[in-house]
Parts: C-alpha cells; structure tokens; sequence
C-alpha cells in the first residue's frame, strides 16, 4: 500500500507541475528607460502593496526568505522571494509559491488585490484562521495549495467563483462544516480536489459530481456521513476515488461500476453494509488498488471476483463479515503486492494456487475461519516458497491445526514477520526455520508445539520479537539463544522448559521484556541476567523451580517497571538494591521463602502501584514509608511474621487495597481491620509490681479455672446434644451460628437475596455501637449432603482465604457449627453488595420497575472488564490456578459503585470434596455449571478447566449485550445464544443488541456521529469477542490476558467520549 501511495503521490505532482508550467515567469524588473506604461506602472505598485499587506498579518524568523520583502529596499517585489511575475503583464504577481517558508500567522483578505494570481502554495506552514472569502475575486487562480497548515473554519463558499481553478489542495488542516455546494459544475478545469485529514462533516455534496475534468477526488480520514451517492459515476476521467476513514453508510453503489478510469478506490473505515455490488468486479481492467476493509460488508466473494482485475496491486478486504471459501481467482492477480483478508469469517483451506503470485510481498489472513488439518491442507506454504518477495505471512487466531510442514522453512529470505499464534498446531517446530534469515518477528504462541526450540534460531541475527509462550515445548533454551542480539522481546512463558536459565541470554543486550514464566527452571537467577540494563516493560521469571537469592545486581534495572518472581523457592532477604529500580509500577515475590525485614530502600520506589510479598518468611515491623507512597493501591503483605503495629495513612486507610492477615503479631491499624489495640511502654518499677501482681492473680485465677472446668465437665456429659463447634478462617473475627442467625432474622425469607447452585444468600446485620457502624453482610448457607465433614470445609476456606483481587467478593469468615436442630450448619459470611447482581440488572423483576435499573454501555464495559481481570487472577496470578465452574450473571455482584466482583470462587471444590456422594458425580450440574453457560465439553464427562470459565464468560458477554438469557425460550429450538448472536452478526447486528442501549445509541446519533459509530464499533467487538470465547473447542477459545487487553482499549476509546478540560474523566458510571 505504501508503494501504491508513492505512485499515485508522483501522478499528482506530476500534473501539479504541468499545471504551474502555464504560469508565465517574469524576466528581471525592467530598468526606467524601458516603455512601461504609467497604468502597469499603477498596477505594480498595487501588487506591491497587496504583498506588503500580506506579510503584515504573518510572523516568520528573521532569517526567513520574507524578510526580504521591504518597500524601501532596492530589489523590485517581483524579485522577492517566493513572487513570481507575469511574463506578458510586466510587475503584475502571477504566483505566489512560499511552501515551507516557515511562516505562521493568517492568510491576508489583501490577497484578493493581486487579481492576476494564478498560483498560490503556502503549503508546509504554520498559518492559522480562516481562509477570507476574499479569495473568490481571484477569477485567474488556477492553483491552490494551502496543505500542512493549521487553517480552521468552513471553506469559504466564494470558491466556487475561482471557475478557472485546476488544483484545490486543503489536506492536513483543521478545517470544518460542510463541503460547500458552489464547488460544482462551474469548476470546469479542476481535476484534483484534495480535502484529505480534515475536519469536514455532513454528506457528500452532489456538485462534486458535476465537476467535468475530476480526477482526483481525496476525502480521506474527515467526518462526512451518510450514503455515497450514486452520482460521482459521472465522473468519467475519475482515475482515484478516496473516502477513507468517514462515517458512511449504507451500501456500496453499483453505480461506481462505471468508472472505467478508476486506478484507484478507497473506501476503507467507514461503516458500509451490504454486499460488493457484482459491478465492482468489472470496474476498471486498469484498477490498482481495492480498499473496502474494517466496514460492515458481507457475502460471498465470487469464485471469478478477480478474473477482470488483472493490474491490482493492493486488496484489502480485512475486518469485514465475508464468508466462504477464498476465490480461486486471485490467481489472476499476478502484480499483487498486498492481500489482507484477515478479521474476516472465510472458512475453507487456503488454495495452493496462490504460489503464483510472484509478486506477492504481504499475505495477511489473522483472524479467519480458514484450516489446515491434514498435510495436504498445508501444501499453500509449499506453494508460497515461489514468492520470492514475501515479507509478512499473517495466519494467527484461525482454525489451523496439524503439523507445519519442513517447507516452511523454504520461504523466501525477505521475510520478515511470521504470525502462527492462537491456532492449535502440533509437532515440532521445522528445526531449519533459522534458514529464514530475514525474520524480525516469529509469533507461535497458544498452539500445541511439543519438542524443543531448534538450536538453528541463533541464525535469526534480525530477529525484534520472539514468542512462543502457552504451548508445549520442553528441554533447554539453546545457547545459541543468545545469538539473537537485536532482540527486543524474548516471551518463552507457559511451556515445560527445563534446566537453568541460559546465561547467554545476558547477550540480548537490547531486551525491553523477558517473560520465562511458568515454566521448570531450576537453580539460581544468573547474576549476568541483571546486566541487560534495556530491560524496562517486564521481567517475569515466576512459577519455576528458582532457588537461592534474589542477586543485589537487581538494582542495575533502573528502567524496568515490572518485575515478578513470585512461586519459587527463593531465599534470603529482598535485596535493598531493588530501591534503585525507582520506574517499578509492579513487583511481585510472594510464595517464596524470602527472610528478614522489608529494607528502607525500597521507599524510594515512588511509582509502586502494586507490592505483594505474601507467603514468605519476612518479619519486623510493617514500614510506615509504605503508606507514603501515593500510587501503591495493591499491597499484599500476608501470611508472614510481621509484629507491631499497622500504619493507619495511605494505603493502609483503605481496607479494600491490603492484605495483612495470617501475621498473627500485628497491632493497631484502622478499626475495620479489628486488630487488638497496640499496647504503651510502662515505667520499670511499675512493670515489676506488674509482674508481681499478675503472678498471684494467675495462682488464684488457675484454681478458679480447675474448679470451672470440673463442673463444665459435669454438665457437658448431662447434655452433649448441645454440644457445638464454631470454627472461622484464621486472622478473621469469629462468628458463631447464633450470632448469624440473629443477623439474619433467623434466616428469614425477607432476608432472603437468592438461591443457587450451592446454597442460599441472606442479607445479615451485624450490630454496632451505633446505627452508622452497623455492618451489612452477605451469608452463604451451604447445601449440605450429609452431615459432619467439617475438615474438608474447613480446608478449602483457608484456601480461599488466599484468594484476594479488588473484583472477587470478599471472603470475611466462615462458620462450620450445628444448628438449632443438630445438624451440621456451614455458611461463608461476605461483603455485601448493596446494588445486587449483574442479573438483576439485566433482567429486573417486574416489583423492581418502580426503580428503574439501567446499565448504559460504558458501564457494561466496565463491568465486564471487572469480571475478566478476576478471571485472569483466578486463572493465572493467584497462588494456585482456580476453575471457577459457574461463571454467570447471577454470580456477579455490585458494590456501591457499581465495581462488579464474581462470587462462588472456589465453592464447587468445597463441596465436591465434602461430600462423598458428589465427589464422584459426573453428571452434577452443580459442579460444572449452570445450563446456558456450562461448556459444551462438560456434557461429555470432561473434567473442569479454564477453558470452561472462559466459555461461559463468552455467554456472559452475549447475555450482557443482547439482554438475553441464554435459557430464554427462543433458544430452545436447537438455537443457542451464541448461534442466535453468530447469525446476526452476518446480517442485521443491531436487532439483537439490548433495547435499552438502542436507545441510548438513537440518543447518541442525533448528538455526536464520532460518539455514535464508536459505540457501534463497540458493541459489535464485543458480540465478537463473546462468540470468540464461547467457542466450540476449548483451545480455540480466548485467553484471559487478550479479553482484558480488548475490554480494556474498548473501554479506553468510549471514555474518551466522556474527557473534559483538565484532561480528567467524568463519572460515567451512572448513565
């Protein structure tokens, strides 16, 4: 496309040039004794005037060619710079050509005096205001070029009045309003009109398709709306059409069809519908380049499409809705430079046929549904060896599968990207890949490659990127890894490598990111590793088998921002070298064997947003200089030795942000922490009459206490029926079945908040000193098989306990006792949510109507994107992987500002290890799902997974755009939610969407078009991102990481709707 863009960017100066060759140039001012007559004489002097006019309303520096421009010099104004005179009417200004004169300030209305100009290029400025009206005297322009400027306002309607104009260049300013229809028909000459990078909004005006002589017609990247119009097919010598980058709609008209001079057509970036018109395929046997992607096309590409198209160039058809397999005419195509289909749904395999293409330079196909199963489906890339210049082959997040064939490593050496991810691909890597000496980027991850990393990738000296993570391989990381010295990112996380950690890997001198994560490293960290001092995105060296200490040299990472080494066996202290890493936004160390205190250096690490050091051996007192560091929002201090008392400032205020349980020696902190009270220093005479008296009145108190045990014993052997134990997590408050059941209403049915698949929730009211510090509560009473088991119970609270993220609901005790009929009564107490579940939202009751509940999209967004990041905590950055198994809307809940936090975490373990009979149940919904949102495999006996999660997060996603349930009985016909979104998403994507957003979209479209077609865009990744996840085969469902990055950019772009003028956010969470 860049090479397309070059040869047309020629053709226009090209024709520029012949246009200013008709400009007459004026030969050396004529000395006196020459015969000018005393009216030209008069005219000049005008002229000169005019100019002096001119450069009174701009600002240049004074070594500028303008500086020149002074009537008391000796030069004549027509030797000024950048004037030019006519040839046949002598001092008269013809052209003025300033480009790049760095010039600001505003074009003069004094312009118009120069009634003989036909050239005016003030192009590659700095000029600012409008462009004055005045401009339409000036009945001799021909050309005009005002491009690269800062000019505002609307385009003056006077133009139309230039009839003899030929070139109306206006790109990359800030112009505005609607195109003018005065530029139409009486504008016989003009055969380039650019508007390119604009601010130009409305339809495009029907006069532009009576300009007789247009050629050139560039509308890219304004804010034009509405339907092309079928008009501009009268253009007859159109030789390059761009609307690139507008908010059109509508379909592409057939019309366009007749343009039979078209090289070029530019359609990209808009919001077109339909299908392409069967005269697009006949348009122009002269047709260089097709452009229509990221629109809303869909149909079939005909399997002849490209049979009268032979001189394309460029064909980008990607993120569209095409289906079926990929025409085999492409063959046709033999000039090629660029195929991008990707984002697209064509399904099929790939035609080996396309290895004709000799000239094929870009091959871009991410995102389709197309396959490769069989050695036979993989002959295209045997096929594509012929293609000499390839330079990017893009197959990622499709449907390919098998092994890669030996032939890949045949490619042509000009290759320089390489995407395979997020298929499911088996067998080894080819071990000659390191033939493809060109390569800058090689992308395997998430497949199914086993064995280990070819030795011969140490040939790959231009290699940037290499990423293999989440798939099989195993053994050593070559030395030869180290060969790779252009390397900027090295990402070898998720596999089963083994061995230490190559201290080679010192020389990838250019690294910004370093992931070995998850992996079986063994021995200690290389000390050389911390001399790769570009190492500033991440260094992940977690989950692996590391020993030893963390080396002091840490310190000389000066620029990274994130580093994790958390789930070793690592020991020692935390080196205070670390303080010297003062970019860190996040250090992770937990689950290690860390000793000693927490060093004062790190207080100098003043951008730390997220610490956790839990599940290590550190001691002494929690440092204060933690609640001074105002970005920390995540701490995580727990299950350590730590004593003393607990800062109260900071972080430390907000009971949501740490964790500090399982440290049974800590004091004081804010109330909510229910910590006891930190005890003073008492005087030295004092404390032995203390100790004294504490003596004697334990020697009375211990027989008090033999005395009251004699007779407990009595009694307990009288009524053991009454016999009770209450048990709660450790470092939590304990709460006794009596004080449960007086919280709620002795679990009454008004305090009843719901029922699922592990028990039923009440609302509980735990008493304070006043109203205000009553404490609301959430009780989970579990469903029990039978009673006793109360180990297991007890088990898995002390391991849920660890579970802590800002979106899982919080886990504030448990209680395991017998209830007032002598059976076994288990309950989990948590935070309450005052604003209910995602459900109740979605699909309030009708007693709820009289408070209307509405979620708006952004907030949808919001919430969804809470769910994902808890997720990805479960699954991968918790202590341990977690299987959610009942991801739905019921199961996330709201806090008071509307942050979603997902429920049940954990429970159907609990439960399945608590009762012999469920233990060995396959057929227990209970512990696989829900139905509607329990995965496709688990129908089959399969046994839980994340993949499982994901999928039913994907129903979650489609429930929480379409409003829809996923049991509503419209999908109860052999129709599933995912199915009902999936067709709709090939044809009329909005009648299935929630009409509440409907609405506020309808709303938004007669406000602000940019907000309205971005919501759009919005709402249709997201329909796109449940299907993704949702997903038939496990392996080809999403990761969490990538549904976070997604929501995440989404929600980033409709905030962006909501900036204001400080550069903050407004609260859009209550639409």
């Amino acid at each position: 496309m860049v090479d397309m863009a070059g040869e047309v960017a020629f053709i226009c100066l090209l024709l520029v040039c012949l246009c200013s060759h008709s400009l007459a140039l004026s030969p050396p001012p004529p000395p006196p004794s020459s015969p000018v007559s005393s009216n030209d004489a008069t005219k000049a002097t005008v002229d000169e005037l005019a100019l002096l006019s001119i450069k009174s309303m701009l600002s240049s520096p004074s070594s500028s060619p303008l500086a020149s421009w002074n009537s008391t010099s000796s030069i004549h104004h027509c030797s000024w710079p950048g004037v030019v005179c006519s040839r046949r009417h002598p001092g008269r200004v013809a052209a003025l050509r300033m480009a790049s004169f760095n010039l600001s300030g505003a074009i003069s209305p004094f312009l118009a005096n120069l009634s003989f100009l036909r050239e005016l290029d003030l192009a590659g400025n700095q000029l600012a205001g409008e462009i004055p009206p005045e401009i339409g005297r000036l009945g001799r322009l021909e050309t005009v070029n005002l491009a690269a400027n800062a000019l505002q306002g609307t385009l003056p309607l006077s133009l139309g009045n230039c009839t003899n104009l030929m070139v109306l260049n206006l790109t990359s300013n800030q112009l505005q309003g609607e195109i003018p229809s005065t530029i139409g028909a009486r504008m016989v000459n003009l055969y380039i009109l650019d508007l390119r990078q604009n601010g130009f909004s409305g339809e495009i005006p029907l006069s532009l398709a009576e300009l007789p002589s247009l050629e050139f017609l560039f509308l890219y990247s304004n804010k034009l709306s509405g339907e092309i119009p079928t008009a501009l097919s009268n253009l007859s010598g159109l030789m390059h059409l761009d609307l690139d980058t507008n908010m059109l709609s509508g379909a592409i008209p057939s019309s366009l069809g007749k343009l039979s001079s078209l090289i070029w057509l530019n359609l990209a970036n808009n919001n077109l519908s339909g299908t392409i018109p069967s005269s697009i395929w006949n348009i122009s046997s002269s047709l260089w380049g097709l452009n229509i992607q990221q629109n809303n096309l869909v149909g079939v590409v005909p399997t002849d499409a490209f049979t009268a198209l032979p001189e394309l160039r460029t064909i980008s058809m990607d993120n569209n809705r095409f289906h079926g397999r990929l025409p085999t005419s492409l063959v046709n195509v033999s000039h090629v430079r660029m195929l991008q289909l990707g984002f697209n749904f064509f399904s099929g395999t790939v035609p080996s046929e396309l290895g004709m293409l000799k000239n094929l330079e870009q091959f871009l196909l991410f995102a389709t549904l197309l396959e490769a199963k069989e050695p036979r489906d993989w002959e295209f890339i045997t096929a594509l060896t012929n293609c000499s210049r390839l330079k990017i082959l893009e197959l990622g997040a499709s449907k390919f599968g098998g092994v890669l064939p030996d032939s890949l490593s045949n490619l042509s050496t000009s290759l320089q990207t390489l995407s395979l991810q997020y298929n499911t691909i088996s067998g080894r890597i080819p071990k000659d890949i390191g033939n493809l000496i060109g390569l800058q980027s090689l992308t395997l991850d998430d497949n199914s490659f086993i064995g280990t990393l070819p030795s011969s990738l140490g040939r790959l000296q231009n290699l940037n990127l290499l990423s293999v993570p989440k798939n099989k391989i195993s053994g050593s990381v070559p030395l030869a890894i180290g060969n790779l010295t252009k390397l900027s990112s090295l990402e070898l996380q998720a596999n089963a490598f083994s061995g230490e950690i190559p201290s080679t890997v010192a020389n990838l001198t250019k690294l910004s990111a370093l992931n070995l994560a998850r992996n079986n490293f063994t021995g200690a960290i290389p000390r050389r590793l911390f001399n790769i001092l570009s190492l500033s995105k991440i260094l992940d060296i977690s989950h692996n088998n590391l020993e030893g200490s963390i080396p002091q040299e840490i310190g000389n990472l000066i620029n990274l921002e994130e580093f994790h080494a958390q789930s070793n066996i690592l020991s020692g202290e935390i080196p205070p070298s670390l303080g010297e890493c003062q970019l860190l936004q996040n250090v992770y160390l937990q689950n290690n064997f860390l000793n000693g205190t927490i060093s004062s250096a790190l207080g100098q690490l003043k951008g730390l947003e997220s610490l956790d050091l839990s599940n290590n051996k550190l001691s002494g007192q929690i440092p204060r200089f933690l609640g001074n560091i105002s970005m920390l929002s995540y701490l995580n201090l727990s299950f350590n030795n730590f004593s003393g008392e607990v800062p109260d400032f900071g972080v430390f205020a907000n009971i949501t942000a740490f964790l500090i349980q399982g440290n049974d020696k800590l004091c004081g902190g804010i109330p909510t922490l229910h910590l006891r009270p930190c005890s003073s220093g008492l005087p030295e005479k004092k404390h032995k009459f203390l100790v004294i008296f504490i003596v004697t009145i334990s020697a009375v108190a211990i027989l008090g206490i033999l005395l009251l045990l004699y007779k407990y014993l009595n009694r307990r052997k009288k009524n053991n029926t009454k016999n009770s134990s209450e048990t709660s997590m450790q470092a939590h408050r304990s709460i006794s079945f009596s004080q449960l059941a007086k919280a709620t209403e002795g679990f009454s049915a008004t305090n009843l908040l719901g029922s699922g698949t592990f028990g039923s929730v009440y609302k509980g009211k735990i008493d304070g000193q006043t109203d205000e510090s009553a404490e609301y509560i959430a009780v989970k009473v579990l469903k029990l098989q039978t009673p006793g088991a109360h180990k297991s119970f007890v088990a898995e609270c002390e391991a849920l306990k660890n579970l802590r993220h800002r979106n899982l609901v919080k886990v504030i005790t448990a209680c395991s006792s017998i209830d007032t009929r002598g059976y076994d009564f288990k309950a989990i107490v948590f935070d309450f949510m005052p604003n209910g579940s995602l459900e109740d939202w979605l699909h309030p009751k009708p007693v709820d109507q009289t408070e209307m509940k509405y979620l708006g999209l952004v907030q949808r967004v919001t919430i969804l994107l809470d769910v994902a990041y808890a997720l990805d905590y479960l699954h991968c950055r918790g202590p341990a992987p977690v299987v959610h198994c009942d991801i739905k809307s019921s199961n996330v809940l709201l806090d008071s500002d509307m942050v979603a936090h997902v429920g049940d975490f954990g429970l159907a373990k609990i439960l399945a290890e608590g009762s012999s009979s469920l233990q060995h149940s396959t057929s227990s919904m209970g512990f696989r799902g829900t139905i509607g949102y329990a995965a496709p495999e688990y129908g089959a006996g399969n046994i839980v997974s994340t993949n499982g999660d994901i999928y039913s997060y994907g129903i979650l996603v489609l429930e929480t755009v379409t409003g829809k349930r996923p049991t509503d009985n419209r999908f109860r016909q052999g129709l599933s939610l995912r199915e009902y979104v999936e067709q709709a998403l090939h044809g009329e994507t909005m009648d299935i969407v929630d009409s509440q957003l409907t609405l506020e979209l309808e709303n938004e479209c007669a406000l602000q078009d940019s907000s309205y077609k971005r919501k759009i865009d919005c709402l249709i990744s997201l329909l796109r991102l449940g299907v993704s996840c949702s997903h038939e085969l496990p392996l080809s469902r999403m990761r969490t990481t990538d549904i976070v990055n997604e929501l995440h950019a989404m929600r980033e772009s409709l905030l962006r709707e909501y900036r204001i003028e400080d550069g903050s956010y407004v609260n859009v969470t209550l639409e």
